[in-house]
């Protein structure tokens, strides 16, 4: 079944996702300290979907993604000092009409007074994180996916800033879930609840709060992390489905680029090309790291990503 189910995903039909000339797009990933082996494993995989997702099913330009880590040197490691230098060279390239996106992708903790995000070296607290963060034009979307951080919430909430964390109370101390499920719809159609073929971030944010919550289920335990978003600049929060005035930004607001018309007119064709691009990159990625991974794991993940393959294949088919 493996093997038809391969050879099923790989013949694909290359057509290019269509770009628009417009406002620039930028993306931050800061991964930070991982604190043993196995969260340094689980990191680098996100680290390695985000970039996939963001440069080949979303389109981002290679210059305008940044991804600062604690294994790599210089002004790519995930330092406090390169943050506040990385952004203070953003405050003089992003203009209004953009779009720039910070990702936080690691541990966060909270003493009872100061929130934080681990870095190499000194950390940086949610209110040192609002001072980098400080006259930054666009429209700026801030997920912190850790432990512990709904003060970020708190602390950059803004007028038009679209600010989500993993928790609602620094109480949650817990290692996350959230990231794994909120790279993922990013670029999958199912998050698409609008049907008008692009994914907004908030239709990201309910698939992901939906995956959550459906882990938790599964595995019949109670949840330790409950997703907030913040939009309005109250500096509150509103959980996916909960009534509220959140929202209304960060369901016009798009990662991918402005479409144009594709030769069938058709957006739903050129949202799943993106997904099918992503899923090979991702393919790809995991042939690389066969060696160092359980042969039980890397069996259910080559699986999972052949017969999504295998379907988005198919469904282009149809609709072409």
């Amino acid at each position: 079944m493996k093997s038809s189910i391969a050879a099923a995903a790989l013949v694909c039909v290359a057509l290019t996702p269509a770009s628009a000339e417009a406002a620039e797009r930028y993306a931050v990933v800061v991964s930070g300290v991982s604190g043993g082996e196995k969260y340094a494993t689980r990191q680098q995989k996100r680290r390695t979907q985000l970039r996939a997702v963001l440069t080949t099913g979303l389109a981002f330009p290679d210059a305008n993604l940044v991804i600062l880590d604690e294994k790599s040197t210089g002004s790519s490691k995930s330092t406090a000092e390169n943050v506040r230098r990385l952004f203070g060279d953003l405050r003089r390239r992003v203009t209004r009409d953009d779009t720039l996106i910070l990702l936080l992708i690691g541990h966060g903790t909270f003493d009872g007074i100061d929130a934080k995000f681990n870095l190499v070296g000194p950390d940086l607290s949610a209110g040192e994180w609002k001072e980098v963060l400080n006259s930054l034009g666009g429209r700026v979307v801030v997920v912190n996916t850790t432990a512990a951080s709904f003060p970020f919430l708190e602390q950059l909430s803004s007028q038009g800033r679209v600010v989500i964390t993993a928790t609602d109370s620094a109480e949650q101390r817990f290692a996350t879930v959230f990231p794994e499920y909120f790279i993922r719809s990013l670029v999958d159609m199912s998050s698409d609840l609008d049907r008008n073929g692009r994914v907004s971030i908030w239709e990201a944010f309910v698939a992901a709060t939906a995956g959550v919550k459906q882990y938790y289920e599964e595995r019949g335990q109670l949840s330790t992390e409950r997703p907030l978003l913040d939009d309005n600049g109250d500096g509150v929060g509103q959980e996916s489905g909960a009534p509220g005035e959140d929202g209304t930004v960060a369901r016009a607001v798009y990662l991918d680029a402005e479409p144009r018309a594709n030769p069938s007119g058709d957006a739903r064709i050129a949202s799943l090309e993106r997904r099918r691009l992503v899923l090979e990159s991702l393919f790809a990625a995991l042939k690389d790291r066969k060696a160092s991974m359980p042969a039980d794991q890397y069996q259910v993940e080559l699986e999972r990503i052949l017969v999504e393959l295998a379907t988005i294949v198919q469904q282009i088919r149809q609709q072409s």
